[in-house]
C-alpha cells in the first residue's frame, strides 16, 4: 500500500504538525509553512513516489501574500496520483528556497514566477528574465500592476453612440476598469490634463406625503388626491360598500366532462337525439348520385304501335311547315304481310284545307 493512500487523514504525520491537507476533484492538496517547503517536496518525491514534476507557479492573494504552488504526480502501478503542494510568502518578503535541487524541471518555472510575480528563489542557478524584455519594469501578474496600455489608449467604452456628433450633449460617467489609474496621475500625460468636472450635488428629496406637498402643481391642473395604499385608487369602491352590494353566489354545480358546461345543456322540450351507431360511416356506403327508378317489366313490353315518340316529336316541326301529304293506301292484312317499318303517328288537325291528292 502506498503512503499516498493514507492521505489526507495522515497529513500531519507525513508532512508535519502544521500541514493541512484536503482531497477534492482527484487532487490531493497539502499546505505547508515556508520553512517546510523543501522538505515537503522531498517527502513527496521519496515517500509518496511523486517523481513526475508537472509545473510550478504563484497566485497573488491581496492581503495575504503570494501563494506558491507545485504540482507533482505519482505514476506507480499504472495509476495516476496527483499532489499539489502549496505555501504562502508575504508581499513584503517575497522569497522562497529554490526547488531545483529536488526537481530539476522547476528551473524555468521559477524563472517565470520570479519574472511575473517578483518572487525571489534563493539558490537558483540562473534567476534571469525568461519571457519579458530586459528593460521591462514591473511584474505583470501582480494585482497592483498598472495597465499602461489602458492609460495610453482610451477605454473602448469611454464614449457612447452619438456622443462624438454632439459635443454639447451630456455624457455618461466614464468608468475605469480595475488596474487603470487616472491618466492625470500616472503616464505620459501626468499633470497635463484638466481636472475632471465635479458632478453637481443632488438635493435630497422629501419622502412620503411631505415630498408630495412640497411640489408646486402646474397652473390649471386639478388638485391631486392623496390616498394611502390601504385605501386603493379613486376608482375602487370601499370595502364595506362592496361587501353589502355583493349578492350571495349560488352553489356551484359540478358537471362531468361528458355533460359539458351549463350553457351547453339542451332545453327541456327539445327532442333527445337518437343514439349514434358505433359503426364508422364507411361501413354503410351510399352512392354519390341518386339513380332514377327503373319502370316495371310490364311497362317496358310495348307493341310496335307504342314505339318511342322521339321520331314523331322530331317530325312535328316539318309537318307544321309543309302541307299534309295524302295518306298511302293501307296494305292488305294477311299472314304474308310484313310488319310496318315506320311507326305510326297520331294525325293532327291542320286548319289549312287539303286541295290536292287522290281520293
Amino acid at each position: 500500500m502506498n503512503l499516498y493512500d493514507s492521505l489526507p487523514d495522515a497529513a500531519a504525520t507525513v508532512f508535519g504538525a502544521e500541514a493541512v491537507a484536503e482531497f477534492s476533484y482527484d487532487v490531493l492538496t497539502v499546505d505547508v509553512p515556508v520553512g517546510s517547503w523543501i522538505s515537503a517536496l522531498e517527502i513527496a518525491r521519496d515517500k509518496l513516489g511523486c517523481t513526475y514534476f508537472d509545473w510550478l507557479s504563484a497566485v497573488d492573494e491581496p492581503g495575504t501574500g503570494f501563494r506558491i504552488c507545485a504540482h507533482v504526480v505519482c505514476l506507480e502501478n499504472h495509476r495516476v496520483r496527483r499532489l499539489l503542494l502549496r505555501t504562502t510568502v508575504p508581499h513584503s518578503a517575497a522569497s522562497l528556497p529554490s526547488a531545483v535541487a529536488v526537481y530539476a524541471g522547476a528551473e524555468w518555472h521559477e524563472r517565470e514566477t520570479f519574472e511575473m510575480f517578483g518572487v525571489t528563489f534563493t539558490d537558483h542557478p540562473n534567476l534571469v528574465p525568461l519571457l519579458l524584455p530586459e528593460n521591462f519594469e514591473g511584474h505583470p501578474l501582480r494585482k497592483d500592476f498598472v495597465l499602461a496600455a489602458r492609460v495610453a489608449k482610451a477605454w473602448p467604452g469611454a464614449k457612447e453612440p452619438g456622443e462624438a456628433h454632439d459635443p454639447d450633449a451630456p455624457k455618461r460617467r466614464q468608468m475605469l476598469p480595475p488596474g487603470v489609474p487616472d491618466p492625470n496621475d500616472w503616464g505620459p500625460m501626468k499633470g497635463q490634463l484638466p481636472p475632471a468636472p465635479a458632478r453637481p450635488a443632488r438635493t435630497p428629496r422629501a419622502a412620503g406625503a411631505a415630498g408630495a406637498a412640497a411640489r408646486t402643481p402646474r397652473e390649471g391642473a386639478p388638485v391631486r388626491r392623496t390616498r394611502s395604499v390601504t385605501e386603493g385608487s379613486a376608482t375602487q369602491a370601499p370595502a364595506e360598500a362592496a361587501t353589502e352590494e355583493a349578492a350571495p353566489r349560488p352553489p356551484r354545480r359540478t358537471r362531468s366532462v361528458s355533460e359539458g358546461s351549463a350553457s351547453q345543456s339542451p332545453p327541456a322540450d327539445a327532442p333527445k337525439p337518437a343514439p349514434r351507431s358505433s359503426d364508422a360511416p364507411w361501413h354503410d356506403p351510399k352512392p354519390a348520385f341518386e339513380e332514377p327508378p327503373t319502370p316495371p317489366e310490364a311497362d317496358r313490353q310495348t307493341s310496335p304501335e307504342a314505339a318511342p315518340a322521339e321520331p314523331a316529336a322530331a317530325a312535328e316541326p316539318a309537318a307544321a311547315a309543309e302541307p299534309a301529304a295524302p295518306a298511302a293506301p293501307a296494305a292488305p292484312a294477311g299472314p304474308d304481310a310484313a310488319p310496318e317499318s315506320e311507326p305510326r303517328t297520331t294525325p293532327k288537325t291542320d286548319p289549312t284545307p287539303d286541295n290536292g291528292g287522290d281520293a
